[in-house]
This record gives C-alpha cells, structure tokens and sequence, in this order.
C-alpha cells in the first residue's frame, strides 16, 4: 500500500512539475513598484527622518468643507474613496459575483460600524474616531471638494491631507493594473509621529452566511513559516510584533493581505467583532438572527511613517503567485502570496491534485464539471490493479473459511481472557501466511482512495476557481446539490456496488446488513458534501459498477461468485 501511495505522489509530481503552467512573472508595473518602495526605504533610522521633515510641512490647518467621493477603476476593480475618513466605502471586484449575480463588493456593509477598509487603527481611542471621521482634503488642491464624484487613472495616484494645527493625517495611495496597492500614512499629534496603522477591520463582502463568517481567519508570515490564526485564537485589539513579511484577514475565497516595506519595523493588530445576521439570507427575518464573529486587522510601521503593500483580492494560485514580499532586511524577492491558501493536512496530496485538475481545465476540457469528472476516471483506473488484487485476496479468505471456522471451533470453549485465546490468533495468522491471504486485502483500494477523497474535500473548499462554477444543473461545485440528486445517486451507485462485490470473509447475513448500512450512511453525510466532491464520488462508483461487472465475468469473478453462492447455501441450512 506504500508503494503504490508512492507511486501515486509521484506520478502527481512528475505531472506538476513538466505539464503544469508555470505562474507568469509579476507585470513590469509591480516589479517597479517594488524597486520604487525599496529605493525609498532603507532603514528605520531614515523613516524616522523622513517621518519628522512629512511632521512639519503637514503642520498648517487642512480641512474639507463637505464630503466628496473619488473613485478608482481598472480592468479588476472599481474602489470608491470618500474623503470623511479618506477610506473606501466600496471595493467593487469586477472578475466575481455574490450570491444575487452582481458584481461583488468586498466592503462587508453590515459590520461597517466596526470601520471601513483601510481606515487608521490607533491605540488612542480618542484620537482614532477623530482622524476616522474628519473631511480630508483630497491631493491638497483645495479646501473645497469636488461637486461630483471624481475619477482616478491607473496607474495612478491618490491622496488625502488633514491638519487641525496639532493633528496632522496623510495618507497616499498608488494604484496599477493588479490587485495590489501601494500605501503612504503618516499620523502625527504635535509634530511627533504616532502610530497609526491601515486596516481591513471588519470581514468581507461575500460573507453573509453563520459558515462563510465562521471560515474567516487571520494569516501571517514571520520569516519561517505561516500562522494561522482562527477566530477563537483572537482577542481583538491583541498587537503581534514583527519580523511580519506579510499579514491579513481572509475568508473562504478572498484576502486583504498587508505587506510591510521593512518586516522588522511592522506590527499587526488584530480585531474580533460580534453582529448578528439572518440564519436564511435569502429569506431575513429580524426575529431569526444569529450571532457571528467578524474578524479584521491592521499592520503597519511602528515608527510612525508606514509604507507598504495591499493585496486586495482573490485567494487564486496563479494571481498570489506573482504578488512577492519583501526580505526581512526589506529587499524585494521574499515569499510569494500562494500560502495564503490553505490546503489543510492533506496539502501534500490537495495542492499537486489542484494544480492537475487547474491544468486539466485550462487545456482539456472547459468545464470544471468535466475536468473533475477526468480526473476521477485517471484515479481509478490507476487503481484498477488494486481491485484485481483485492478480489484475488478475498477469493483466498473465502476459501480459507472453513478451516478458520474449525480453529476458532477448536478455542471457543476458553473464556477470552484466557492465555490460550492467544494461540488461536496464533493459528490464524499462521494459516493467512501459508496460503499468502491478507484479511485487509479487501479493503486496500478503499484505503488508497480515502486520502484522495479527504483531499478533494480540502481542495473544493478552498479553490476559489470552483466557486460558482456551473455544471449541467449544479450552479456552483463548491456548495451542496440544492436538488439533492448526487446524494440520491451515491446511495444508488453505492448500493449497487456492495451487491455486486462478493465479500471475503463477511458472514452472509452481515453482509447482507452492511449493503444496506453502507449506502445509507454514505447518503446521509453526502447531503450537504461540496457537489464537487459528490460528483466525484458518483463517478467513483460507477467507474466502479463497470469495472466490478467485467471482473464478475472473468474467471476469478465467476470462481468468487460460486464461492459466495456456496457459503450462502451453507449458512441457510
């Protein structure tokens, strides 16, 4: 069973690693935006510099008149800043829909009591509802805002000022062609640089539901390895100190993820929030609510001047794949983005199954349906070998029957505790080994397929390119069959199965329980399984049914057949 498992991993390797596409180099725009931040941060000792000369010159009262809106557009969002607070109200992602098939904003509306995305966390509570709520005063043109709601080119530039003569706020943003942002803050209270750090504080737009809260979590990366920070391990407020190479909150399918120029010089802050939403959303009912946890943080520079990176966007392979931070000295070419997604214990096998079926799609088949259902064909004629074997050892234990009958006859009259109980298991094993049968024979290709199983269970919960995706009625693999026709086709396929594979060693009456018990079981915990991974285990069976049927009518197939028959004429009389 080793061997083979080995022999799986590898062939799932060999496949990643020279069939796979490769993830593209990062655009020329984001290699630049590195170089750029490189180049204007060296060490602590000049951000404090430079921290004190942006202090002085940010000195003279700056203050808008009313509140005005800028909005920031490329090929994959649509932000929407306001200057009251200088954060965004709205974070259109132009590529991804919500459950009502508009476009979706990751601005989570319903816990926006607790703070707009990148709004400034400050230890001085005082101090943190003031420059959250004050009208600033957009790129320092004027005191007065525009009368209508501004536009922005990308690549471009954004920047808001606020100054009441001992507060002084500046905040600037620098935006591409790609989901990342470049950001500027630098909070100062009488001339001294305070800290003040850009956060996401409160959840996601495509939350909505008690499980997509309770998916949330906060990721970080401290030089070595990623920890994971569920809603139970956060106490909101709670600092984290660097080396930070990049931090965040995300949920399910999608992540903001801050990355510090100097991941020595960064801290992380973190927030836990409570609201209540509608157990059915489709439905809401303000007397059926039910609480859940909004998760949020803020990172930034604990010298005062922050400058960093945001990722705001998909948790997709390929797009974190070009998103790198910075070394811990604060040089570019640190660790990609891709660990954001968790693959969970059975990583080793979900992430080279991922990328299979990534590539499975992009050249063979244009339906993530389809691809699935490729994949599963490939993995069980792989195992093809393993049910000829399982059949020959389970021919082996039916034949061994009687004989194991008359040892265990020969010991029944000792109590189970009895020493000499031993020596019957001693016989057996004895008897196993000299006709070369394995009693677990049968359960060998169940076995190896298991890990495939639980790491397709890790896979769809996590791919975000499986999120809505379509196949024949199934309007989204990642979720549960609404009409329940795969469960009801597991429980069919299944039953068909365990009457079709004749049983080793099973009493007949046993095995006639099991048919039954099986399917049924398998049923039950399939109703609410990602119909993904229910499509993957109908194909299983059927793929099955037929290779079962073949089998059946080979030699060896009808040699176990009659063995059965004959136990089962035995048992009756």
């Amino acid at each position: 069973m080793l061997l083979v498992m080995m022999a799986a991993f590898a062939l799932i390797l060999i496949v990643q690693f020279f069939f796979l596409k490769k993830p593209t180099p990062p655009p020329p725009a984001r290699v630049a935006q590195a170089a750029n931040a490189t180049a204007n941060v060296s060490t602590a000792a000049a951000s404090v510099s430079e921290s004190a000369k942006l202090a002085s010159a940010s000195s003279v009262p700056a203050a808008a008149s009313a509140e005005s809106e800028t909005v920031v557009e490329n090929e994959l969002y649509r932000i929407v800043f306001t200057n009251k607070g200088a954060h965004a109200k709205s974070w259109i992602l132009k590529k991804y829909k919500d459950d009502r098939g508009q476009p979706l904003d990751l601005v989570n509306h319903a816990s926006a009591e607790f703070g707009l995305p990148l709004s400034l966390f400050t230890y001085d509570e005082g101090l943190r509802n003031k420059i959250n709520s004050a009208l600033y005063v957009p790129n320092e043109t004027s005191g007065t805002p525009a009368a209508t709601q501004a536009t922005r080119t990308v690549p471009g530039e954004l920047g808001f000022v606020y100054s009441d003569g001992s507060v002084s706020v500046r905040k600037t943003f620098r935006f591409d062609h790609s989901y990342v942002i470049s950001v500027e803050t630098l909070v100062t209270v009488n001339g001294q640089p305070v800290q003040a750090y850009p956060s996401w504080p409160a959840g996601f737009g495509d939350q909505g539901t008690a499980p997509s809260f309770a998916s949330a979590r906060v990721d970080y990366y401290a030089g070595d390895k990623v920890e994971r920070l569920a809603s139970k391990k956060i106490s909101s407020g709670n600092t984290i100190r660097g080396p930070l190479q990049w931090v965040g909150p995300q949920d399910q399918y999608f992540a903001t993820i801050f990355l510090p120029d100097l991941p020595r010089q960064a801290a992380m802050v973190t927030f836990r929030n409570e609201i209540q939403v509608p157990k059915d959303p489709a439905k809401p009912d303000p007397n059926n609510l039910t609480k859940v946890e909004v998760l949020g943080a803020a990172a930034g520079d604990v010298d005062g001047l922050t400058r960093e990176r945001i990722f705001v966007g998909p948790k997709a392979l390929d797009v974190l794949a070009t998103v790198r931070a910075n070394t811990l000295e604060g040089q570019p070419g640190g660790p990609d983005l891709t660990h954001v997604v968790d693959f969970g214990f059975f990583s080793l096998i979900a992430r080279p199954l991922f990328l299979w079926l990534l590539w499975t799609h992009d050249h063979l088949a244009n339906n993530w349906g389809v691809s699935i259902i490729i994949l599963t064909v490939i993995i069980n004629l792989a195992l093809l070998p393993l049910r000829i074997t399982s059949m020959k050892s389970a021919l082996k234990m039916q034949k061994l029957q009687p004989q194991m009958k008359a040892i265990q006859e020969k010991y029944k009259k000792y109590p189970m505790r009895d020493p000499r109980r031993a020596d019957m298991n001693t016989e057996i094993s004895a008897l196993y080994k000299e006709h070369g049968a394995n009693p677990a024979g049968g359960c060998l290709p169940l076995v190896i397929q298991m890990p495939f199983l639980f790491a397709f269970y890790s896979m769809l919960g996590v791919a975000i390119e499986l999120r809505q995706a379509p196949f024949m009625w199934l309007h989204d693999l990642s979720s549960p069959d609404k009409l329940f026709i795969l469960p009801i086709l597991i429980v069919i396929s299944t039953l068909f199965v365990q009457k079709m594979t004749p049983n080793a060693g099973m009493d007949p009456a046993q095995q006639r329980m099991m048919t039954f018990m099986m399917p049924a079981m398998l049923g039950f915990f399939s109703w609410s399984l990602a119909s993904g991974l229910s499509l993957y285990w109908v194909v299983g069976n059927v793929i099955a049914i037929i290779q079962q049927s073949i089998m059946n009518r080979t030699g060896l197939g009808k040699e176990m057949r009659a063995e059965a028959e004959k136990r089962a004429r035995k048992a009756a009389k």
